[in-house]
């Protein structure tokens, strides 16, 4: 605890003085590009995370710096890179809504809803097997790309999104800093995506939920809490409880709560799997069986980024685990685990969740809130 104390506050400090905005920012000559006069030191910057967590997945090719940091998120903050310079990256991905906008679905820059939900950016760092709902991008870098371009989000070019970048009186010293170029004509859009991934990997909780204090022996869960994580782990018969089985962990495991794979969690009954209105993954992989497959999203800080699912349809916890406890449809690419929650009453069928069970798993649920993560300066809006 205390150890992690002292990281948060480095990293605080440091975060201060790199992102400090009435510093004196290196230019180059008006009517110049040549960026060599500016100091190209770059410091490595070793992201804090709880002990309990694993190391976190850095890329041989792009090394997390402070300089690569500042710059990402700036970029991510800064609407500069949207068509028409309205619109940001954090303008579908708040702080206060654990990195979501609380929308079904989000508008771009010309009004145009999207039709899917903006996922949560917290802990994706770990995401290892693919980005969006249906894992079309493989790594981050690839996927801090893909708004600029897209016609229903920020609707822009690269190409003018760098102009832009190239013609600002300070983000070419900062590219010079954080890179290493020599001239503005170097500055590119792997550049922008590097440094923005790097920001979006700071992104990590702090380790002080109530769920993270009780197991390190700080506090201790309500029963309600308690009995909700017994049924989140299926632990009731390991622990002595008569407590059905929830099924959650399947999805939302581990240290982040997501295996990151990519599931039908029985939200919609269809004829066959060529019915899905959203084919999730499926349109990506060609693969008919993973029509209707999204993947899971991280449940640490739940509470604060309702609506719910790939497209938004849940405003509330209640209504999502009232959809899990009726057991899916029996489509054949359902998970398996859908069809297995609650008790089990025989010829294959399980009795679902009584609403006072349902309302304990809330209630865990409520425990892995992390609002340390959600006002951490570190992560702020720097302008």
């Amino acid at each position: 605890m205390k150890r992690f104390g002292v990281l948060i506050l480095l990293a605080v400090l440091l975060g201060y003085t790199a992102c400090k905005q009435d510093d004196p920012v290196p230019v180059p000559t008006p009517g110049e590009c040549d960026l060599t006069g500016i100091p190209y030191n770059p410091q490595a910057y070793v992201i804090p995370k709880p002990d309990s967590f694993p190391a976190i997945p850095i890329p041989a090719d792009n090394p997390t710096t402070l300089e690569g940091v500042q710059l990402g998120r700036m970029l991510f903050y800064d609407p500069i890179l949207s068509g028409d310079s309205t619109q940001s990256c954090s303008s579908c991905h708040l702080p206060a809504g654990n990195f979501t906008d609380n929308k079904a679905t989000s508008k771009g820059i010309q009004g145009i809803n999207g039709r899917r939900s903006a996922m949560s950016l917290l802990n994706v760092a770990y995401s290892t097997k693919g980005f969006f709902w249906d894992g079309r991008a493989a790594t981050l870098e690839e996927q801090v790309l893909k708004p600029v371009e897209d016609p229903v989000e920020m609707h822009n070019t690269w190409v003018n999104a760098m102009e832009k970048l190239r013609n600002h009186p300070n983000y070419p010293g900062y590219f010079r800093q954080a890179f290493g170029i020599s001239d503005c004509s170097e500055m590119s859009k792997e550049q922008a995506a590097r440094a923005m991934a790097q920001f979006i990997r700071t992104l990590v909780s702090s380790g002080q939920s109530k769920y993270d204090l009780w197991r390190k022996g700080q506090v201790e869960l309500t029963d309600e809490e308690l009995n909700g994580y017994i049924m989140f782990f299926d632990r009731g018969r390991d622990l002595g409880y008569n407590l059905p089985d929830a099924q959650c962990f399947h999805c939302h495991g581990g240290e982040t709560f997501t295996t990151n794979s990519y599931f039908n969690n029985g939200l919609d009954s269809v004829a066959s799997l060529d019915d899905f209105v959203d084919k999730g993954r499926g349109e990506v992989t060609g693969n008919r069986y993973h029509n209707g497959q999204f993947r899971s999203p991280g449940l640490r800080n739940i509470t604060l980024s309702a609506p719910y699912m790939h497209d938004g349809r849940f405003q509330t916890l209640e209504q999502v685990l009232a959809q899990y406890s009726d057991n899916g449809f029996g489509v054949e690419n359902e998970d398996p685990f859908i069809r297995q929650i609650g008790f089990p009453v025989g010829n294959g069928q399980y009795s679902g969740l009584t609403i006072s069970q349902q309302n304990d798993i809330i209630a865990f649920l409520h425990t892995l809130t992390d609002t340390v993560f959600i006002h951490n300066p570190l992560h702020q809006n720097p302008f």
